[in-house]
């Protein structure tokens, strides 16, 4: 059976010297892995070898899930040629890329995912190579991950305590704030002795977590320190770091 979907390609490999295995994020099917049969040939019917980041329609048989899909079109529709002269800002799109393709499973479809992460590689190609360029990339990865989260069932709880459920204003509190990865959430001064993995937070972060409206207009400072969090969280949600995290995070 042949499927017609609008897809992102988030990973391609070589799998002969004329064909690749590549794996496209879609948006009414999900992520499926397909054989690119030719690909790489001059003259295929794909227009070349397909590159990550490639977008556009696509068509595919997956008579049986348990093994590759084949590619049979590729139209693509988006270019994002500016990417390659912004290297924090590649790397950004890489390092989603990676989450993307680490939290999601074969044919589970988001399509709500889906427009955020085009979007957000829309955005980013964008970005031009100035002085605020590696800021600008910052603000589009934190908020496209606070939206990954959400959209696969793992959102933290930012606006009060995880653990007591108590409701407080972080701009005004004199208190301490912490971020826990196993509570999924902020933590209160009063309940932080119980979380061992806690992580203190400037009250800045914490106001930016708790009103992502304040991400946007904060210090870079300020979103290291938030990245660093996040980096932290996606660790221990997958078991490991992420592969392009070093090249995210900053001293």
């Amino acid at each position: 059976m042949l499927t017609k979907d609008s897809g992102l390609c988030i990973r391609a490999v070589d799998y002969s010297e004329t064909s690749q295995v590549v794996t496209f994020f879609t948006r009414a099917t999900g992520k499926i892995s397909a054989i690119a049969k030719g690909s790489k040939r001059p003259k295929s019917a794909f227009d070349g070898p397909i590159e990550i980041f490639s977008h556009g329609k696509i068509v595919f048989s997956d008579s049986n899930r348990e093994k590759l899909a084949t590619l049979t079109e590729f139209e693509q529709q988006t270019g994002f040629s500016n990417l390659a002269s912004n290297l924090f800002a590649l790397n950004c799109c890489f390092f989603a890329t990676e989450l993307v393709n680490s939290l999601t499973d074969d044919y589970d479809p988001h399509p709500e995912l889906f427009d955020g992460f085009l979007r957000f590689l829309q955005d980013a190609n964008e970005i031009r190579d100035t002085l605020h360029a590696s800021r600008d990339s910052l603000v589009l990865l934190i908020l496209f991950q606070l939206s990954l989260l959400r959209e696969i069932g793992l959102q933290p709880v930012l606006n009060a305590c995880v653990n007591c459920k108590s409701q407080y204003t972080i701009r005004n509190t004199q208190y301490d704030v912490y971020f826990s990865s196993s509570a999924n959430g902020l933590i209160c001064r009063d309940c932080e002795a119980s979380f061992p993995d806690k992580i203190r937070l400037t009250k800045t972060a914490a106001n930016c977590l708790a009103n992502v409206k304040l991400i946007a207009e904060t210090d870079e400072k300020t979103l290291n320190e938030i990245e660093k969090i996040l980096v932290h969280h996606f660790t221990e949600i997958l078991g490991r770091p992420p592969k392009m995290a070093k090249y995210i995070l900053k001293d």
